[in-house]
Order: C-alpha cells, then sequence, then structure tokens
C-alpha cells in the first residue's frame, strides 16, 4: 500500500507557480489575479477563503478577500460580481459557498464572467467538460486528476466508481474521467445512497473515489485487493482521547481499507489541499488564456 501524499503535490504545484510568476514579474508582467467573495460570517467560510487567500501571496499572486454583509441583497451581489468581471487585475473569481438563503446560487454563478470562472461551476464550464473541451473543471476533481497523474496511476479502461452525485465532485470527476484523454478514459460508474446495496458496485472498483460525505462508510470487506482509494470525505466525529474533543475521517474506514489498497489518500492531507492548489493552477490558466489582453 503507498499512500497519496496530497499535502506533498500540492506543494509541488505551487512551486512550480511561484516561479512562473517570479518570471512575470521579472519580465515587468503583469501577474494573475483571484478575486474572493465573503458572503456572511460563516466560520469554515471564513477559513477557507482566508486560506485561498494566504495561498496567493505565497506564491505571488494578486488577491483581494471581499468581505460583505450577510443582508446584501442579490442584485447588489451581482453588481460586484460585475465589478471584477471587467476588472483587468483579476483574472479569477470565487464566491464563497453556502451563501445565505435569500440569495439564488445559481444566478450568483451564472452571473460570473465563463472567463474568469476558476471554480469551475458555471454552466458553460460543465457544459464544455460534458462535451470534451478544454475548460475550467472544478477544484476538487481536478485535483483528483492531478494525484491520479503524478503518482502515475493507470486510468485507460480501469473501471472507476464514484459513491456521490454532487455537482461539486461526483458528476464533475465522472465527467472528467470519462473523456478520451490521458489520465481519464475511464469506465466509470456513479452510484449514490439510494442503491439498495453499494457493495455491489464498491466491489467492481479498480479505482473506488467516496464522495458521500457520511463517516467511514466504505469498509474493507467493501472493496477488492489492489483497490486505488481516493477518499474525498471530510467528517468531524466524537474522540474523547482528542484535546478538541474530536478528529477528522474521510469516508473510507482507513485501517481496514488500506490494508486491501495498492493506493490510498489519507483524510486529511490527502485530496483536501489540492483543491486550493487546483484553484491557483485554474486561476494561472484564467490569465494564460484571457489575460493576455490586459498586458
Amino acid at each position: 500500500m503507498q499512500l497519496i501524499d496530497g499535502k506533498k503535490i500540492s506543494t509541488e504545484i505551487k512551486n512550480e507557480l511561484r516561479i512562473q510568476i517570479e518570471g512575470l514579474k521579472r519580465q515587468g508582467k503583469n501577474v494573475p489575479g483571484l478575486a474572493a467573495i465573503l458572503v456572511g460570517d460563516n466560520p469554515a467560510s471564513q477559513i477557507y477563503v482566508s486560506s485561498k487567500s494566504k495561498s496567493c501571496q505565497e506564491i505571488g499572486m494578486r488577491s483581494i478577500v471581499e468581505k460583505l454583509s450577510a443582508d446584501i441583497s442579490q442584485n447588489e451581489l451581482i453588481s460586484i460580481i460585475k465589478k471584477y468581471n471587467e476588472d483587468e487585475n483579476f483574472h479569477g473569481i470565487l464566491v464563497q459557498l453556502p451563501l445565505p438563503k435569500h440569495i439564488d446560487e445559481n444566478k450568483i454563478i451564472e452571473s460570473i464572467s465563463p472567463e474568469k470562472d476558476v471554480d469551475g461551476f458555471h454552466p458553460v464550464s460543465v457544459g464544455n467538460l460534458v462535451i470534451g473541451k478544454d475548460t475550467f473543471v472544478s477544484c476538487t476533481p481536478a485535483g483528483i486528476q492531478e494525484l491520479l497523474k503524478r503518482y502515475n496511476i493507470e486510468t485507460q479502461g480501469k473501471h472507476v466508481v464514484v459513491v456521490g452525485r454532487s455537482n461539486i465532485v461526483g458528476k464533475p470527476i465522472a465527467n472528467l474521467l470519462l473523456q478520451k484523454n490521458k489520465f481519464a478514459n475511464s469506465v466509470v460508474t456513479v452510484c449514490h445512497s439510494a442503491a439498495s446495496d453499494l457493495s455491489v458496485f464498491t466491489r467492481q472498483a479498480d479505482i473506488l473515489i467516496a464522495a458521500i460525505g457520511k463517516a467511514e462508510m466504505i469498509k474493507a470487506d467493501m472493496v477488492k485487493d489492489g483497490v486505488v482509494v481516493i477518499d474525498v470525505g471530510i467528517n468531524r466525529i466524537e474522540d474523547s482521547t482528542n484535546s478538541k474533543g474530536y478528529k477528522i475521517v474521510g469516508d473510507v474506514a482507513f485501517e481496514e481499507v488500506s490494508k486491501k489498497s495498492s493506493f490510498i489518500t489519507p483524510v486529511p492531507g490527502g485530496v483536501g489541499p489540492m483543491t486550493i492548489a487546483m484553484l491557483l493552477s485554474n486561476t494561472f490558466k484564467a490569465y494564460k488564456l484571457y489575460g493576455g489582453q490586459f498586458e
């Protein structure tokens, strides 16, 4: 069994981006910029946005965090997004989700310019992914594929079973690995909580991607020997031995499943760190594709 170290790979990606941005600065060129919009005071969202901003600073990328009141109107929020759509210094825009209930998340996502949709949530990005065009892929699925690539894990013709069907992970990773590309071209099955027996599907997996949001749901008897396991879950469970009173676990029962795996991601330290790394990578991609008009 080999651990897939997402923390290590994310650091490599950040260093690669930092070197490229330093080169742009030496040439006196504009650098990529990311605008993050945070609505309200959700503690988890504040941590996520702060972490993204810090990562931008570490690699020399321009960043700004627009902190807005939870009672901002939908139209006011759309106006702020449009301001960044037109700002030549920012090539990527992310609106941290979830949003307050009075705001329609779909309308907000659709108001972001597809050319700056570095979260990969815009219908244009999603549609391009489905039909196989180059596009911005949402960050967690992009991070999963990057881990498979950097660990040289064969995907062609392999049976990938995705447990979970969210718009953020399950659906996009399925569409990404279906494409007739290197580090894709897989046979993909998507299953979810409506199945009467998930193990019927999970035991067939050459590569199992668990993104169902239930702590340690995937047990050893649900996988075959030699399986590659990508655990996307982040779940908090009680742990009296921990000073915090809880510990973070994935959707996979790591101790028992790892004994049957050829590769497996830990939680934490597996897929999680890749999400921010791919956000930065998408922002750099937006700069390269569309930023030239601002040079």
